[in-house]
């Protein structure tokens, strides 16, 4: 059997899915979350709930890979994550459920991408110094300028990933996007992988976002707090995850708890829209449209999916 991956927008159910998949076939789960890798940031990432045993993270009775994991100020990128997951499948016995809405990570691993320009020391300090002087905003532009297909998927808030796309844009000679392609887009290697795509209606997605987002802000101020209590620093490569940087601007007194509820809403609605455009690019996806509530019902989607694989 293949590699089940589950992907789609934030708060589609992904991980409820995985897991209920990965014990259907008594296997384990990778995890493709930039965010979820870090340790202390739980509730904003909505990193599932589990614990450490035998240097594993269970779940449910289920490892779950690439999680909780990594120090906040500690990085984790594309290469990073393909050189794990590389790690746990070469000798596995059996297929892995992969789970997460980083389309990037699932890219890279299965489709592959081509090699980018190593980071240059002297741009990365001019580009440094053009952001502090002109702005995010102007740094956004000028990605704009050089890659709309990049500035359209990066938020300007995302400071680090605008200053990469641009300075590969630079070092390369043309659009960061362009170097990503791994082949064609439009297709997954279905050799070694079933790709089922969870497509909620806009609205009702929005309103699961929402609903979410309520439910975790107090929690996410208290993590923030203890984690600024352990001695982490504010500008962390953590806490620039969605959500921490307006968390912060509200236990500061800059901002009301309205306000950063709001914008944590609207944040994360324009985050899984950038995840539906870029996980509808694939064509051969197993595609499950939710338009109510009561359509995600999990262990039907499981035996569908499980039915499906078993008739390819």
């Amino acid at each position: 059997m293949k590699h089940i991956v589950i992907v789609g927008p934030t708060a589609s159910g992904k991980t409820e899915l995985a897991l209920a998949l990965a014990r259907k076939l008594d296997t384990q789960i990778i995890s493709a979350d930039s965010r979820q890798v870090f340790r202390a940031l739980t509730v904003g990432t909505a990193k599932p709930q589990g614990h450490w045993q035998d240097g594993k993270y269970w779940v449910e009775g289920v490892p779950y890979h690439l999680v909780d994991f990594l120090d906040p100020a500690e990085s984790f990128d594309v290469a990073s994550f393909c050189t794990r997951a590389g790690q746990l499948t070469a000798n596995a016995e059996k297929p892995f459920v992969f789970a997460g809405g980083t389309g990037m990570y699932i890219h890279a691993h299965f489709v592959g991408v081509d090699p980018l320009p190593p980071s240059d020391p002297a741009l990365r300090a001019e580009l440094t110094a053009f952001a502090t002087e002109k702005g995010k905003e102007a740094l956004h532009a000028r990605l704009t300028e050089l890659d709309p297909i990049s500035a359209e998927q990066i938020p300007v808030g995302n400071i680090q990933r605008v200053m990469r796309a641009v300075e590969i844009c630079l070092l390369a000679g043309r659009a960061a996007s362009s170097l990503k392609s791994g082949g064609f887009f439009g297709q997954f290697p279905e050799e070694n992988a079933l790709l089922v795509y969870l497509n909620w209606d806009k609205e009702l997605l929005n309103k699961r976002i929402e609903k979410r987002t309520q439910t975790m802000l107090d929690p996410m101020a208290e993590e923030t707090r203890a984690l600024l209590s352990s001695g982490a620093s504010e500008d962390c490569n953590g806490l620039k995850s969605l959500g921490y940087p307006q968390i912060l601007e509200w236990i500061k007194g800059e901002k009301s708890k309205e306000e950063t509820l709001e914008k944590i809403i609207v944040l994360t609605r324009q985050y899984a829209k950038r995840q539906r455009t870029w996980f509808n690019r694939y064509k051969n996806a197993l595609r499950l449209d939710f338009s109510a509530a009561q359509d995600f019902d999990v262990e039907k989607i499981t035996d569908r999916i499980l039915n499906y694989c078993g008739n390819l």
